[in-house]
């Protein structure tokens, strides 16, 4: 790519943000109507965190007590996620005749009843293999109807700014503190709502889509073997490869200078949006928003999530992306220089360090949390 068309994209980057995002995210304190919600998120496509919206709901209450979970689920079979560290469809160098090569790799999924799971969750690293109770594919409907009084089956407003279409998918996440979600990105409007914990997310719009450095891997599949206690890695056949986010937000140490020269434009551009929910709130995640999560888990252990995914609108934003998504990335573009950026880091301040100035400057306000 040229220079020039480099110099565009970091326009592009602090153009969207100057005139649309600003530098944090936005935080409402109760639901917001349908045409609000519509207006001012969906069509700019643009992510913000709604408190006291589900102040209604029993999950509040009672999922937080896992014996109630474990008690209400008991004949239940759930789908558990298995992998050695945490990280499941991310990418892991595999041990191959090609050193080092790079795969995307899947978990090891086992169905078992919901206690056995639960336990795994829990114990983790005293059994070394780190659990996840999820299933993106409707899982709550499909493997936790039980629980389906204690929280909505939708969220009304949501659903009326969406055209009245219930959610394609409702998903349960149930994670300690290991489990985190590698940068991608998703073609849905996601309401994520956090039940007990926190999660936090690292969130780029999807104008930065040149930042994750996204290429294809070849698929690879964990398998686990409960009497060894061993993970195998292995490459799927037939062969498939999968597009997937090149860039790992936060490098080990002993990596860190190398990641920060593969892929300078994530590392030295505008910083990523940085926001925590905690429990009892709900994000925004609008479509093709590529995001990062991890979590800290409750008193209990785990973190505990809701998510309904809406179909998104295929229209002129879609082909924009995909027009986006289509110049090629190549040499000078992959060889960015930092010291040529335009752009200023006061353009997306992280959360955190606003939340500590703001709450310095003004005793009285509540706590907020800022844009991943």
């Amino acid at each position: 790519m040229m220079e020039e068309q480099v110099r565009l994209l970091e326009g592009l980057w602090e153009d969207v943000r100057e005139l649309s995002l600003g530098n944090r995210i936005q935080r409402l304190d109760s639901a917001p109507t349908p045409l609000q919600f519509l207006r001012d998120y969906v069509s700019p496509n643009k992510p913000c965190i709604i408190s006291n919206a589900i102040s209604h709901w029993p999950a509040l209450s009672l999922w937080p007590n896992l014996s109630y979970l474990s008690s209400s689920l008991s004949d239940s079979t759930v789908s558990l996620h298995l992998t050695p560290d945490g990280l499941a469809d991310s990418l892991v160098s595999l041990e191959t005749p090609k050193k080092g090569e790079t795969c995307f790799a899947s978990a090891h999924v086992e169905h078992v009843p919901f206690p056995c799971a639960l336990d795994l969750v829990l114990n983790s690293e005293r059994n070394n293999v780190v659990g996840y109770l999820q299933q993106q594919n409707d899982c709550f409907r499909e493997e936790y109807s039980v629980l389906a009084s204690d929280c909505d089956a939708h969220i009304p407003w949501a659903t009326e700014a969406l055209g009245g279409c219930l959610p394609e998918a409702v998903n349960l996440w149930i994670g300690n503190h290991s489990s985190e979600t590698s940068f991608h990105k998703d073609h849905y409007e996601n309401l994520y709502v956090v039940v007990s914990g926190e999660k936090q997310f690292l969130l780029l719009p999807p104008t930065d889509v040149h930042r994750m450095y996204i290429q294809e891997y070849p698929a690879a599949q964990y398998s686990y073997s409960s009497g060894s206690g061993e993970f195998r890695l292995e490459l799927e056949k037939p062969q498939r490869y999968v597009p997937w986010c090149s860039v790992n937000p936060y490098p080990p140490p002993e990596t860190k200078e190398n990641e920060m020269s593969k892929f300078p434009l994530y590392f030295n551009g505008p910083k990523p949006f940085h926001c925590t929910v905690k429990a009892g709130e709900i994000l925004y995640l609008p479509s093709m928003w590529f995001h990062h999560v991890r979590q800290s888990p409750d008193d209990n252990g785990c973190t505990i999530a809701i998510n309904y995914w809406y179909d998104m609108q295929f229209d002129i934003k879609y082909a924009y992306f995909n027009f986006l998504q289509s110049i090629h990335h190549g040499s000078t573009l992959m060889n960015y220089d930092a010291t040529k950026s335009t752009l200023s880091d006061e353009l997306c301040i992280d959360a955190n360090e606003l939340e500590a100035e703001e709450a310095n400057q003004e005793d009285t306000k509540d706590e907020r949390a800022l844009i991943f």
